[in-house]
Formats: C-alpha cells, structure tokens, sequence
C-alpha cells in the first residue's frame, strides 16, 4: 500500500470500534499520559534540586523515569493522533522508528535495573569499597552503556526488518512492537538469530545477573544484624518490586506476538495497553512510597504544613 510520495504505510487495525469511543479513548489514554508525565518528572526533578539525593541509587531511579518519560512519549501521542484520526495509519519507516525506540528503551530499562542491583550489591556486600567502585564517571559509564548496548541491538533488528519485503499493510497492533514481524513475506534467518541474541544479552543475562546479585545480598542479609536488614528491605524491596513487574509486561510482551492469531480483538488490545499502562505509573508510585528520602521530600512538596 503507498501513501502520498510514494511512501509506503501501515493500517493500524488494532483498535476496538474506535469511531464509537474514538473521545473515550483519548480522553483516558491523554489523562493517563499526563500522569506519567507528570508522576515521573516530578520525583526526576525532587532527586535533581536535592543534594542529599545526588547519591548513585537515586541516579539510577531518575535514569530509569527520565526512561519512562521518553518510552510513553514515543507511544501516547501517536495513539492520541490515532483515535481522533478517520484513518488510523502509520507509515512503515515511522513504525520502524517507533520500533527502534520502544524496543531501545524497553531494553535499556533491564540494564538499568542490572545496575541498580550491582550499586546494592556493593552498597550492602562491600560498603568500604563503595565509595571507590561507584564514583561518578562509572555511574555516568553505566547509564551510557545501558542505552548504548540497548540501541545497538535493536539497530541491527531495525535494519534488518526495513530491508525485507511487506506481504501484509494491515497491523492488528495499536503501536509498533514485535507484532510488526506479521507484516514481513518471510521472518530470514538473520532476523530470528539477531532477535535470539538480543532477548539474551538484552533481557536473559541482565535477568540472571540481578537474580544473582540478590542471592548474594539476601545471604550477607541473613547473616548480619537488624540495621543491615532494615537497609536492605528499604532499599532493595522497591528494586525487586519494579523488576517482577516489568519481567511480567516484557513476558506479556512475548506473548501477544506468538499467540496473537488465537486472541480475540478486544482481549489482544487489552494486553496491549497494560504493556504502556502499567509500568510508567507503577515505577514512580513504589520509588515515591518505598523509598524513605524521596516519600519525604514529595511529603514536604505537597503537604509542607502537615510537615510542619
């Protein structure tokens, strides 16, 4: 199918009876967007003003919402265009773009939260060497690899997927994830051994490196006093929360690309949704309770006489 230019596009088929709850749809998904935006900048900018929270965990929290901010910023406002739109299409180099920067993202976000589990290791397992080993340049090291192994990835998926002949124009997604695969006369070889290579080093290796920096750190816990337990439970509990949850919508994920024939239109858009609903909202409110220093500054922010 070709657009206007000659560009090739992409209908978007995964909406359910969009002309009927075409206001209902935006009206939910721009309030939901504006709390995302809202939820994680606000904390990004509590850890940025405050010096007591310039410490390497924080860092790494405000990386991993300034993540989300950018990840619902590539999805929500094309779907708000989408459900006001008579025609929901997408042109195939911009689902392209949107796939590199879902997938880029949604990978950097394992890596990063590889990293928070290494700073806790070495905060509760080594706390001599923790001065020396998370010094500001390995934390900047840190959050660059962690998007710049992601990207270089995905790049490589990306390319491979412009390069292949479109049998198909009709997308059963609402935004480009790896459903897009449905669209291709033919899946090559290189496409399916660059997609194994990157879920491992993207996804099963960070997996299995945080499960393991736990176990130690569960074991150093079990063997230490009160205060130790208190600190690892505070500090740790959140992480491990934010993990369970994003390994569930990266399996939903996963999911909805290899069963996606057997599921009912409504069903599919549903699970679709919670991939983009869930997780930008989720991060924010445990990081905001859970977290000792940053609950109380947001206490100060917005209940400052309560305080007082």
């Amino acid at each position: 199918m070709d657009c206007e230019l000659n560009v090739t596009c992409v209908n978007i088929e995964g909406y359910v009876e969009v002309d009927k709850y075409r206001y209902v749809y935006f009206v939910i998904m721009f309030i939901i967007y504006l709390l995302i935006i809202c939820f994680n900048s606000t904390i990004v900018c509590l850890i940025w003003i405050h010096k007591n929270l310039h410490e390497p965990m924080y860092i790494f929290i405000a990386a991993l919402l300034l993540n989300s901010v950018v990840f619902s910023t590539n999805i929500y406002p094309k779907l708000l265009i989408d459900v006001l739109s008579e025609k929901q299409i997408i042109s195939y180099s911009a689902c392209l773009f949107q796939f590199f920067i879902f997938y880029s993202l949604a990978s950097a976000e394992f890596l990063l939260l590889a990293a928070m589990s290494y700073d806790r290791y070495v905060s509760i397992c080594k706390p001599l060497q923790y001065p020396t080993i998370m010094r500001k340049r390995n934390i900047c090291i840190l959050l660059v690899l962690a998007w710049f192994v992601a990207a270089s990835h995905v790049v490589v998926q990306t390319i491979l997927s412009a390069e292949t002949k479109l049998c198909n124009f009709f997308f059963k997604g609402i935004f480009c994830n790896n459903a897009i695969y449905g669209l291709l006369c033919v899946r090559t070889s290189a496409l399916s051994v660059f997609g194994v290579v990157g879920l491992v080093d993207l996804v099963i290796l960070p997996f299995l490196f945080i499960i393991f920096t736990y176990t130690k750190i569960l074991i150093i816990v079990y063997r230490s006093g009160r205060e130790v337990r208190r600190k690892a439970a505070e500090t740790c509990l959140p992480h491990l929360m934010v993990l369970i949850s994003y390994s569930c919508l990266c399996i939903y994920d996963i999911v909805i690309a290899r069963v996606e024939s057997n599921l009912s239109k409504p069903a599919r858009l549903i699970m679709t949704l919670q991939i983009v609903l869930y997780h930008p909202l989720f991060n924010p409110l445990i990081y905001g309770l859970k977290m000792k220093e940053i609950s109380k500054h947001l206490k100060i922010l917005f209940c400052p006489a309560r305080i007082i």
